[in-house]
């Protein structure tokens, strides 16, 4: 029978492998990269059948089963949307070098509409400067949520020396220009 130390290496892989599994809702740390970096790429498909990724940055958390975004410049992502509502969204930490990643089905929300204005008050909390820019607003139903880290888990890194290596990588990258 393995001791509790031989266990703990095991209970705590048994227990990163559970909050790594595709669910159908957003977790509490999926909803954490998500407000706290909040641009997305947002992958739709285009008329020819070749891949469209566009970067979004005014995401919201509706629930933990929907998120959106405010339409400012969009028009090829909601023509896709409106022929293919099948979407995919990226969000990266990119100092811990972990993802979220978000599958669903898109739709486009006037910001008049009924269900726009349930959407408004979201959007004012957070992109208030960009609201009157805005549109309409994409809400996607999540069908699949995914949390990933980046294989520098595997190796032994721990986010807190992940963010480090990366916030110094950024700096001398912002101090390089």
């Amino acid at each position: 029978m393995p001791d509790s130390k031989q266990l703990k290496p095991l209970n705590t892989t048994i227990a990163l492998l559970k909050r790594l599994m595709p669910s159908r809702t957003l977790t509490k740390p999926m909803m954490k990269i998500i407000t706290d970096y909040s641009a997305g790429a947002v992958a739709t498909v285009n008329d020819d059948g070749t891949p469209a990724v566009s970067p979004k940055a005014t995401f919201v958390i509706v629930d933990n089963n929907c998120i959106a975004f405010g339409d400012i410049r969009s028009p090829g992502t909601t023509a896709n949307i409106k022929q293919r509502p099948n979407i995919e969204v990226n969000f990266i930490n990119v100092l811990s070098r972990q993802a979220v990643r978000v599958t669903g089905r898109a739709s486009i929300v006037e910001k008049d509409s009924a269900q726009g204005q349930k959407l408004v008050p979201l959007f004012q909390q957070s992109w208030a400067p960009y609201l009157d820019a805005m549109q309409a607003f994409v809400r996607i139903s999540i069908t699949r949520a995914e949390l990933i880290l980046s294989p520098a888990y595997d190796v032994g890194f721990d986010k807190a020396e992940l963010t480090q290596v990366n916030l110094e990588k950024l700096n001398r990258l912002a101090n390089s220009d």
